[in-house]
């Protein structure tokens, strides 16, 4: 996918509220060289207000993104949805080390917003990714079978096998 139609030429828009619509898929996330996803439907908007002296950015996005459980490698939908606001300047020189301000230089007449998105969509995935049906009980699993008789084995070997030592310091939590 090229990355092209996530520039917006706004030199030739008139001042006041545009608005642009984009659907990614994992084609979007192949060309950063992202991996994470099986698959991903999402829906991006981006709602460019352009004034005087400098334009606003204002992007949203919601959908979906199929990825694998962290704990029982089961893939599912995970949903996602995030905002990103931008304020687009003009300067001397480009710059878009803030991650709220760009700033353009004088006599650019567009700009491309593939990055902000990509990094929004990232970010808006959880750090940990559980299946739904291992939250609510409902995912019969090999894997969620061992980690139970594991964790079971686990509990009852450490209550078994407290050192008696151990019983002095516990009696001096209670004596507080």
């Amino acid at each position: 996918m090229e990355l092209k139609g996530f520039c917006i030429p706004f030199s030739g828009l008139k001042l006041g509220k545009h608005e642009f619509e984009y659907q990614i898929n994992n084609t979007f996330f192949d060309s950063f060289g992202y991996q994470e996803f099986n698959s991903s439907k999402v829906k991006v908007l981006a709602l460019l207000n352009k004034m005087g002296t400098m334009m606003e950015l204002g992007l949203s996005a919601k959908g979906d993104v199929n990825v694998d459980c962290d704990l029982t490698g089961e893939a599912f939908d995970q949903a996602i949805s995030s905002k990103l606001n931008l304020v687009i300047k003009f300067g001397e020189r480009f710059d878009n080390e803030n991650d709220e301000i760009l700033i353009l230089p004088h006599g650019e007449h567009q700009f491309t917003i593939a990055q902000y998105v990509y990094e929004m969509l990232v970010l808006a995935v959880p750090q940990k990714r559980v299946h739904p049906g291992v939250l609510d009980g409902s995912l019969q699993s090999d894997i969620l079978d061992k980690l139970e008789e594991l964790q079971l084995k686990e509990n009852k070997d450490t209550s078994e096998n407290i050192d008696p030592r151990w019983d002095g310091l516990k009696k001096l939590l209670t004596d507080k």
